[in-house]
């Protein structure tokens, strides 16, 4: 069954551009004109996927994102003209899957759009019996719920967070690449110019943090990123 994505931009050739080359991929896409179009229907007809522009008439898509949030894990792509730090930072702090800057290549982003599909599909598809709880010091993620628990207490992860958290505590011996968690939980089998990987580890963090965790996830200098517990060396 095809994939329904919402689009939200201001600038008409924008959200043509956009529909133009996720249609070909035999997408549905319905674009709006501003982001509180997009929401409003979003509450009537949920879809698969929503591509954001920041700066929008109304309410904006950092708005839109918190909102959508609330309530739904549904994959967010964001838009901006303005590569600044804290737009990145708000955006994906915000809860946002990925981020574009202001021109972008349509090709680039359809394949992301692609690769956080596959993401999608194999984190539902894979049969509720292969997958097991992972405990680790205070933390416990349950892969059958898709829910990660501190001290019995609900952490509130967003998909791509409990991917990315989880992978790390399959892999807890070892220290994990960019490289590798891009592909295994983005799906991007090239290098790609994003700082997904970095914006999702600070936002664990908070969220570990928040809940008093003992579960550290370090830096591995110009490498990745491990897990570990707080007060043990390796």
């Amino acid at each position: 069954m095809s994939k329904l994505i919402y689009i939200a931009d201001d600038e008409r050739n924008i959200r043509h551009l956009i529909q133009s080359f996720l249609k070909k991929e035999g997408y549905y896409v319905t674009a709006f004109e501003t982001g509180d179009a997009l929401h409003e229907a979003f509450l009537a007809k949920p879809c698969d996927l929503v591509i954001l522009d920041i700066m929008m008439p109304g309410n904006s898509g950092l708005v839109i994102c918190a909102k959508l949030r609330a309530s739904s894990n549904v994959p967010i792509i964001m838009l901006t003209a303005r590569d600044t730090e804290d737009d990145y930072i708000s955006g994906i702090s915000l809860g946002s899957d990925d981020y574009f800057t202001k021109p972008f290549s349509p090709v680039q982003l359809t394949m992301r759009v692609k690769a956080l599909f596959r993401r999608v599909d194999m984190d539902t598809e894979a049969p509720a019996d292969s997958k097991e709880s992972i405990t680790f010091a205070d933390v416990t993620v349950n892969q059958n719920k898709l829910m990660a628990y501190c001290n019995d207490k609900d952490l509130g992860l967003t998909n791509t967070e409990f991917s990315l958290f989880t992978f790390l505590l399959e892999n807890q011996d070892r220290a994990v690449s960019r490289e590798e968690l891009l592909n295994k939980i983005w799906g991007y089998n090239n290098a790609v110019e994003t700082r997904a990987t970095d914006a999702t580890v600070k936002r664990l963090r908070r969220k570990l943090s928040a809940m008093g965790s003992r579960v550290s996830i370090d830096t591995v200098w110009g490498y990745g990123f491990r897990v570990s517990k707080m007060g043990v060396e390796f």
